[in-house]
């Protein structure tokens, strides 16, 4: 009858959860982890090299016991040259301990426990057990978001709208924007929450996706082809498509339900329209043969967007992690706190932001309008060139009194995001076991900045078990931008990369054992044959069966007699080698 109470606690003994920015950067000070900048120091590149050589304190992302420094600490600037007054946060996540205090978890895997009791719990066998039930649904009933009065909401101390809308006018140029790398296109927002609405469902995305400053009102859109926010997008060019049909018609089978007002799409259409834009990213090869009333619609076509920066912590993570399509960030958020996450109505676009976020900007993207972006000095360590995508107008900014901004910087790996990526891994262990179960662990090393390499360990249970774990990884959601999968046994620690190294060295014929397959890949990858797409491999690094063809005698791997062990244990401090 066990296992229907109220879930594990989320928390490491915080008494209840960050309020928003500052409430963190208290925690941070009061747990040592935040060095305060008083020099003046230039948001064009000076914070960036700080920031740079503050992350690689320390060795990589594995830190030996006591190695507290690996990560450095979080950075508050408070003289930022250019800006009077203004302050920036950088490195926030930036070392294991600061990922647990962000989550307010002793341990990054008993959130994924968490996780398990949630989406795996054990079926009620009786009356009582039912009745036990009853707690946890509440529970999970707590997490989700709830919208607040304008005047309870903290980003709305200050407001500033358009002159044509009465306002006293829009300048973006006055947040304190960071210039990163030297061959960038411009300075560029990095921590963004970026808030999108699905045409159909409703169901609100935040993602985090990069913004260039092109002026005081405009900024580019970096939200790659298959993110979220991409998709809302193609689906307002779709339905810009449509065509009216008579009351009472038959509506298709693809077609929403509206009612008595029936519409309808014309497949070929939509289509076509997808196919000339390569699905949004490009101006049409052939606009003369789109129907003039689709084409005022692209044209004519908004998507209302927003973007919040500087919220609480568990509510920027939330933006990175890859959610199942049909669960909204803010409700992750809310778990991932163990309580709401308090959002607020926009002024101008109808979207619901986290109210006391440091800033908020609210506009649109033209459904018709792209525009050269970069490059960027991106977390694979080489620049992102110029491409074409979408441009974000700014219709209204508002934010606290003396606003905190929150940036970060990427490049040459170990940097801030090596961490937030190791926590996305232990905390979304379970979903991939979920669909795949005979997972046992699975390591993304931020050397490879986590898509270029994932390793997986496995129960082997048939002949061609490790390729159709790679061919499930490849279709589960974000993993399909994954270059190399290496499948190991279940005996293999596969966050031991020297391990993991012997096993691949020596279990593989390479011919036989290495497989390609051609498909999406991260808009990132400069090698790739074509922009996002190319091929990808994976390595079979398990033992070899004779129902795969194996007939010749498998080693036993090198282990020493227990009892020798035990034997030297005893002896080891007395022999006094260090």
């Amino acid at each position: 009858m066990g296992g229907w109470g109220t879930l594990p606690a989320a928390g490491s003994g915080a008494s209840m959860p960050y309020t928003d920015l500052r409430d963190w950067i208290r925690q941070l000070d009061k747990a040592g982890e935040l060095k305060r900048v008083r020099e003046a120091v230039n948001p064009y590149l000076e914070m960036a090299e700080i920031a740079d050589r503050t992350a690689k304190l320390g060795k990589g992302t594995r830190a030996e016991a006591g190695n507290t420094a690996a990560g450095g600490p979080a950075l508050l600037f408070e003289n930022v040259t250019g800006y009077p007054g203004a302050k920036v946060l950088m490195n926030q996540f930036g070392s294991e301990r600061r990922m647990k205090l962000a989550l307010e978890t002793d341990s990054l895997d008993s959130i994924a426990d968490r996780i398990r009791t949630l989406i795996r719990p054990e079926s009620p066998t009786s009356f009582l057990d039912k009745i036990k039930l009853l707690p946890r649904l509440a529970e999970v009933g707590s997490f989700f978001p709830k919208v607040i009065a304008a005047k309870d909401a903290a980003c709305k101390q200050v407001i500033h709208r358009a002159l044509a809308d009465g306002g006293q006018g829009i300048d973006l140029l006055k947040l304190p924007v960071l210039t990163t790398w030297p061959q960038d296109g411009g300075p560029f927002i990095t921590l963004p929450c970026v808030i999108t609405r699905d045409p159909t469902s409703g169901k609100r995305n935040v993602g985090m996706y990069r913004m260039q400053v092109y002026d005081g009102q405009t900024t580019g859109m970096h939200w790659q082809r298959q993110k979220v926010a991409a998709e809302h997008l193609r689906d307002r060019l779709r339905a810009a498509t449509e065509t009216e049909t008579k009351l009472g018609a038959p509506e298709p089978a693809l077609s929403p339900s509206k009612g008595q007002a029936s519409l309808t799409w014309d497949r070929e259409s939509r289509v076509d329209i997808m196919a000339q834009t390569s699905g949004g990213i490009a101006p049409a090869s052939n606009p003369a043969s789109i129907p003039a009333a689709t084409l005022t619609k692209v044209r004519e076509g908004r998507m209302e967007v927003a973007v919040a920066i500087g919220t609480d912590p568990a509510t920027t993570f939330s933006a990175i992690v890859p959610a199942p399509p049909e669960v909204e960030e803010y409700l992750i958020a809310g778990f991932l706190r163990g309580k709401p996450v308090e959002l607020v109505k926009c002024e101008t676009v109808d979207l619901e932001v986290p109210a006391h976020a440091e800033y908020i900007l609210e506009g649109y993207v033209s459904l018709g309008e792209l525009r050269t972006e970069g490059p960027f000095g991106d977390h694979t360590g080489f620049y992102t060139m110029e491409d074409q995508y979408p441009v974000f107008h700014i219709t209204c900014i508002t934010h606290r009194k003396d606003p905190i901004y929150a940036a970060t910087v990427v490049g040459k790996p170990p940097m801030e995001d090596a961490w937030m990526g190791k926590a996305v891994e232990r905390i979304f262990l379970p979903l991939m076991q979920l669909t795949l179960p005979e997972i046992v662990d699975v390591c993304l090393p931020p050397e490879a900045v986590f898509h270029n390499l994932m390793i997986v360990s496995i129960r082997k249970s048939y002949a061609g078990h490790a390729r159709k774990i790679m061919n499930g990884i490849w279709a589960m959601g974000q993993a399909m931008f994954t270059k190399c999968i290496v499948v190991v046994d279940e005996d293999c620690d596969v966050q031991d990369l020297a391990e993991v190294t012997l096993r691949v060295a020596n279990n593989i014929d390479p011919e036989r054992d290495i497989q390609f397959t051609l498909g999406p890949v991260d808009s990132l990858d400069h090698a790739s044959r074509l922009p996002n797409y190319g091929s990808k491999m994976g390595i079979d690094a398990t033992r070899k069966w004779a129902a795969e063809g194996f007939t010749r005698p498998w080693p036993a791997m090198l282990k020493q007699d227990p009892a020798v062990v035990a034997r030297i244990d005893a002896l080891w401090k007395k022999i006094g080698i260090e």
